[in-house]
């Protein structure tokens, strides 16, 4: 029987200096193949390849479309791509979006779920909100081990508080201990195999690429009331226990944390919209009144006086939404 040999861990903010840690502590043959998948901007290029390389004994990279997973070996998730796992080769996924992110953490365990289920560990360290939550249960569902690093030990505790209060995983341990548990995990046998709800499958296929229609999209939740924020189309709500998730029929996924903080976003933007359409119906009126008051034209000089008064009065109603939406952000960020 096969050893525990997938190791897939998920971090955000945070994340770069507890994978440096780790990576100091792995011993050089470490018997299993470690997937990284941290948030990283799309637009930018990283050298976490090489910080991870020169930190530790064991050779990083970016994974390539196509590539043998090996043993002793990182596999970073390339910005802009979701890292999968599919059999004994890697596979990048140009599916949307998850959780506002791609590379996002819950496709890649996910995609450890369905293809190694018993094989695979996953791990969820320091960040914030709740990508990766999502994953783990996945990976718990087909018979995978999950670690969470202790929140209390965290630099930025939601996202492992997020994972451990949504489905209670194999080991919460701090950072420093983690080294020694998984070298002892990837000693033990996996376990036997289980079935993998057609669900996971589905959703592994939509970070690689694959289209879902809103009859797919049916089998796996219900449509709910809100939009997606990326592309406006219906969202279905999935509910997985004490999990609740969002995800649109092109794709888009958000956790219900990040499903918030996205319509405040839209909403924002919204507000500002108004604000500034507002202000030039303001300078307009102002503009027309004048040009009425030079050529002797009173009355048409009080109705664009009084249009302007409107919508001054409209635009400061809008000033103080968009002021108490931002002291409500900053008191929730503090």
């Amino acid at each position: 029987m096969a050893n525990r040999d997938i190791v897939a861990i998920g971090t955000s903010a945070g994340g770069v200096e507890a994978l440096l840690f780790l990576a100091r502590q792995f011993p050089p043959r470490f018997p299993a193949a470690i997937l990284v998948t941290l948030h990283l901007p799309s637009h930018a290029r990283s050298t976490l390849d090489v910080i991870l390389s020169q930190a530790g004994p064991l050779p990083a990279g970016f994974g390539a479309n196509g590539a043998a997973l090996k043993k002793g070996r990182i596999f970073i998730a390339p910005p802009g791509r979701h890292l999968l796992v599919e059999g004994d080769r890697l596979s990048l996924g140009s599916g949307p979006i998850e959780n506002n992110v791609r590379p996002a953490i819950d496709p890649m365990l996910r995609s450890a779920a369905v293809c190694c289920g018993p094989r695979a560990i996953g791990v969820v360290l320091t960040g914030t909100m709740g990508d990766g939550a999502a994953g783990l249960a996945a990976l718990s569902q087909c018979g995978g081990l999950t670690v969470v690093q202790d929140p209390r030990d965290a630099a930025f505790p939601e996202m492992p508080l997020t994972a451990l209060n949504r489905s209670p995983p194999d080991h919460v341990v701090r950072l420093a201990d983690i080294p020694a548990l998984l070298e002892s995990l990837v000693h033990q046998p996996a376990g036997e195999p289980m079935p993998v709800p057609e669900t996971i499958k589905f959703e592994v296929d939509i970070a690689r690429g694959e289209r879902a229609s809103m009859s797919d999209m049916d089998r796996i939740g219900r449509r709910s009331v809100l939009a997606c924020p990326d592309c406006n189309g219906v969202m279905w709500e999935i509910d997985e226990n004490d999990l609740l998730r969002y995800r649109c029929h092109v794709g888009h996924a958000y956790s219900a944390e990040m499903m918030s903080l996205a319509l405040d976003e839209n909403l924002r933007r919204a507000l500002g919209s108004a604000l500034r359409a507002l202000d030039e119906r303001v300078a307009l009126a102002e503009k027309l009144r004048k040009q009425a008051s030079e050529r002797g034209q009173n009355q048409l000089t009080d109705t664009w006086a009084r249009k302007k008064e409107d919508y001054e009065g409209e635009a400061e109603v809008i000033r103080s939404a968009i002021k108490r939406a931002d002291d409500i952000a900053a008191k929730a960020a503090a």
